[in-house]
């Protein structure tokens, strides 16, 4: 998997090379085209599961920056309207997520995400305890977060 990342890496690098453009844009052209020379060479190379694993990287990633500003709207409508309507609870938000790195980029993704807050794990790595700003639903806001975060986070690192 890191030899895959370096040839797509090294792929991108040498498009922007090649093209005489330096920067963000010319970049992920390069990407791009990297992804569909090593999808092509998938004979040789057999990358398809590489290709599959950058697919559910990014959705991970564009799924965190939707939950992010859908939150941040959230909360802002929230302090500017002179009503509170926000119910303030503690979650236990049981893992299927068992390895360091999953549990630690799904508390950071709840905690990054305003709202709600990772508060601790439990010592057996079973169950991660939540604060919500909206906890009127705990068990809606338990789903909806192991179905969003948690689930993605698996097939990221399955």
């Amino acid at each position: 998997m890191t030899a895959k990342f370096a040839l797509h890496l090294a792929l991108s690098l040498l498009w922007m090379f090649l093209s005489g453009n330096f920067g963000f844009i010319p970049f992920v052209e390069g990407a791009a085209v990297g992804m569909g020379i090593m999808f092509l060479l998938d004979p040789v190379l057999g990358s398809k599961s590489y290709i599959k694993k950058l697919v559910k990287v990014i959705e991970l990633i564009l799924f965190f920056l939707w939950e992010l500003v859908v939150s941040n709207i959230k909360v802002a409508a929230e302090v500017l309207t002179p009503r509170f309507i926000s119910e303030p609870s503690i979650v236990a938000i049981p893992l299927s997520v068992k390895s360091d790195i999953e549990i630690t980029l799904l508390a950071n993704m709840i905690t990054l995400t305003p709202g709600t807050l990772s508060i601790d794990v439990s010592p057996d790595r079973s169950v991660l305890y939540v604060h919500l700003m909206y906890g009127s639903e705990p068990d809606k806001a338990i789903q909806e977060i192991k179905n969003g975060f948690e689930r993605r986070i698996m097939e990221v690192f399955a």
